[in-house]
């Protein structure tokens, strides 16, 4: 990808004398941005608490199931046999319905997480676009580089900008 910009650059270059023929290159690391940004962090949080309180609320479901299947283990004997088909059902149709609401946490989790995930990269990306503006930077690299010297490296300045901007608001 390097060499093919170098190409384009020089071919440009041999047709006009006049133009200029530095070619600014940066790199940023997206997974060291991402880790080290306040709004990751925020994003987790919010994640975490959500998960935390829908969890709460499965793990009160299953034990009241698990204290059904106990009234049924120690009572069943003593029974109507109405009475033990009734609980029976109630424990099926608890069951069913604490399995669907955990498929549906695990679903609504990951939704979830996949909204901040691209809301974290769409903000990424535009103070990238803002630093390669302000620097006059013609290509960002990322994945895939096998070297590059610390100067090019501007994952620092994408992560204190995003802590202002996480700051700020």
């Amino acid at each position: 990808m390097v060499a093919a910009a170098f190409a384009v650059c020089s071919a440009e270059a041999a047709g006009q004398e006049e133009l200029d023929t530095s070619l600014r290159i940066a790199v940023v690391d997206p997974n060291r941005i991402v880790e080290e940004s306040p709004q990751y962090e925020s994003a987790r949080q919010v994640l975490l608490e959500e998960l935390n309180e829908r969890e709460s609320t499965l793990i009160d479901q299953q034990e009241g199931i698990d204290r059904l299947q106990k009234r049924l283990e120690r009572d069943a004997a003593l029974m109507s046999e109405d009475e033990l088909q009734r609980l029976q059902n109630d424990i099926r149709s608890r069951t069913r319905r604490l399995r669907y609401e955990k498929e549906e946490m695990q679903e609504d989790f990951a939704l979830r997480k996949n909204e901040l995930r691209t809301r974290l990269v769409k903000q990424v990306e535009e103070v990238v676009a803002q630093i390669a503006r302000q620097k006059g930077i013609d290509l960002i690299l990322t994945d895939g580089v096998v070297y590059f010297s610390e100067r090019m490296d501007v994952s620092d300045e994408i992560i204190e900008r995003l802590k202002k901007e996480f700051a700020d608001r």
